[in-house]
């Protein structure tokens, strides 16, 4: 604990660790100097082989609104634009980072959430995709696949590595644009919303059509969130964050913790309000001095 009583990002591991879900964000790629993996340089360059003509990320433009942009000017070849970003992320690379953090997350037992398509978190221990059979599989919406070792009904059980906005193995599934990310919220919100067996229902953590799904872990876990900035583009999970709190507050006895850890940035003006929102829908917010003091931090190798 710090001097203040506050819980730093290390006491959320030591103390949590066997209990938590990880969310991990682009940011764990852009860690240690030059990184080949980044979404934003991935983006940048498919725009320009376009014709756009851009040399740098254009100020007041989110991923999901550049994505649309570019899906109009390539005349909404939205399925073969995927199949590109998925061939480009091909070669990116694992680091250390990789290793250390989903190790420790094997090593604890842990569920990974991921909003990055690669398989790179996956390659770096070694998982392979798996899958549960309660429904017919469909490559556009593969919520119930995870990267694994041992594959487990209840996704809440144990380690997996699950992406929420699709994964570059099945191109069908890539979440990349606005429309993309409200098709999403319809899904969840069909299976949330339903009148017999909905999540809202008295146990319906236990019957609804999601259970076998990444989604019932952001229901049944505490979470921990690095390495993402969840601001205002992260669209569907930010709307599935604001069900997890109405959820909690129709039974506050599955309550689950979640915190959000971040660099502190004061020339920010934006972050009091990104805050605001986080702390909102239930989140501690633990402030970092720099990205070093989370994917350094010596409480991974515990």
């Amino acid at each position: 604990m710090s001097a203040g009583g506050t819980m730093t990002f290390s006491d959320i591991l030591h103390r949590h660790g066997d209990e938590l879900a990880l969310i991990i964000g682009n940011g764990i790629h852009l860690t240690g100097g030059p990184s080949r993996n980044s979404w934003r340089g991935l983006l940048l360059r498919l725009a320009n082989e376009s014709g756009l003509g851009l040399k740098d990320w254009p100020a007041g433009l989110s991923n999901i609104e550049f994505f649309d942009i570019l899906a109009l000017r390539r005349q909404n070849q939205g399925a073969e634009m995927a199949r590109e970003f998925c061939t480009a992320m091909g070669d990116w690379q694992i680091s250390d980072y990789h290793r250390r953090i989903v190790g420790w997350a094997e090593r604890h037992d842990v569920p990974v959430l991921t909003t990055n398509f690669d398989n790179v978190l996956a390659d770096a221990v070694g998982a392979r995709e798996l899958r549960t059979r309660h429904r017919r599989f469909t490559a556009f919406y593969p919520w119930d696949t995870r990267f694994a070792h041992t594959l487990l009904d209840d996704p809440c059980a144990g380690f997996g590595i699950w992406h929420i906005n699709g994964m570059a193995c099945h191109p069908s599934s890539i979440r990349l644009g606005l429309s993309h990310y409200v098709g999403l919220a319809q899904r969840a919100r069909g299976w949330m919303q339903r009148r017999q067996t909905g999540i809202f229902k008295p146990g319906g953590l236990s019957s609804w059509t999601g259970r076998h799904t990444w989604l019932q872990i952001m229901f049944k876990r505490p979470l921990l969130v690095i390495g993402l900035g969840l601001r205002e583009d992260e669209v569907f999970l930010r709307w599935l964050l604001i069900e997890r709190a109405r959820f909690f507050a129709k039974f506050p006895e599955l309550q689950q913790d979640a915190w959000y850890v971040y660099r502190n940035d004061a020339t920010d003006s934006s972050q009091q309000g990104h805050l605001l929102f986080l702390e909102s829908v239930g989140f501690k917010c633990v402030p970092v001095g720099a990205h070093s003091e989370i994917y350094d931090s010596a409480a991974w190798l515990s």
